[in-house]
């Protein structure tokens, strides 16, 4: 039978059958779609302050628009769109409160088979893109009643304005989306940098193309089509870029100091962060 690396458990030398590979996927793929299951329960006991939450940008941003004769109201259709409405609110809700969960099964199965420093640089990437995604949903969270205002401001004189419930949540789960993933910008730059594909010289002489880029996709990705909420995005991704930057500068410092000493990219890894530490 074939056999893949593996470091932990399996056969001797480190060694795991492919069945038992199998069968370790299935358990944890098990214990994710339970923990998924739970969280969506949870989320249906607390479905009313989950609502209030979701729906808090809107009712903070109708008075402005009634203030300026523009009736606007959040509504639900259909025989079925209230349950079809709550049953996709649970499930989304549920599978971001049972992540942390989900998440370590997926690196419970993949980091045995890494390498000690894959390790370190893997636990790294999700130690830090977690808070990173969180700070652009939140970002998110608060530009959406201006953006909401703009858009449905363009209603004309004598229309009101009747935004259904899964239009509202399709809108919210975008922008956080958006938002979130586009906040992970400098943690992909700055692992490109460290494996070596992109220097900081590169990225310095490509700074005012990305800069184009950047303000180009917020304008494509953001589902508004106003520019203060493009800048919204745009802004903060071009200061996360220029801090990764930075970091990239201060890597290849260290590692152009490791090549002059002949240690490994790994070794000098490793003495900086003990040099850090003191």
């Amino acid at each position: 039978m074939s056999q893949t690396p593996r470091a932990a458990g399996g056969a001797p030398g480190g060694q795991m059958p492919l069945v038992e590979h199998l069968r370790e996927l299935r358990g944890r793929l098990v214990k994710a779609v339970l923990a998924i299951l739970a969280g969506a329960i949870i989320a249906a006991i607390f479905y009313g302050p989950i609502l209030e939450f979701m729906t808090q940008p809107y009712y903070r941003m109708r008075p402005v628009l009634e203030a300026r004769g523009i009736e606007t109201e959040l509504v639900i259709t259909g025989v079925g769109g209230a349950f079809q409405f709550a049953l996709k609110i649970c499930l989304v809700v549920g599978l971001l409160f049972s992540s942390p969960i989900w998440l370590w099964q997926l690196w419970a199965f993949v980091l045995p088979a890494m390498h000690r420093h894959e390790k370190k640089w893997a636990l790294v990437l999700a130690a830090t893109g977690a808070p990173l995604f969180v700070g652009g949903a939140a970002l998110a969270y608060t530009v959406m009643p201006k953006a909401m205002e703009i858009l449905i401001g363009f209603v004309p004189d004598g229309f009101g304005s009747l935004v259904t419930g899964a239009e509202y949540f399709d809108f919210i789960i975008k922008m956080l989306l958006v938002f979130g993933v586009a906040a992970e910008i400098p943690l992909v730059v700055v692992m490109l940098n460290r494996l070596g594909i992109v220097s900081a010289k590169q990225l310095a002489g490509a700074r005012p193309w990305i800069i184009v880029a950047i303000f180009v996709f917020s304008a494509i990705a953001t589902p508004t089509t106003d520019p203060l909420t493009m800048l919204f995005l745009a802004g903060p991704m071009t200061v996360l870029y220029l801090i990764s930057e930075l970091i990239a500068k201060v890597t290849d410092w260290r590692r152009g100091k490791a090549e002059a000493r002949g240690l490994s990219d790994d070794e000098a890894s490793s003495i900086g962060d003990v040099e850090s530490l003191d």
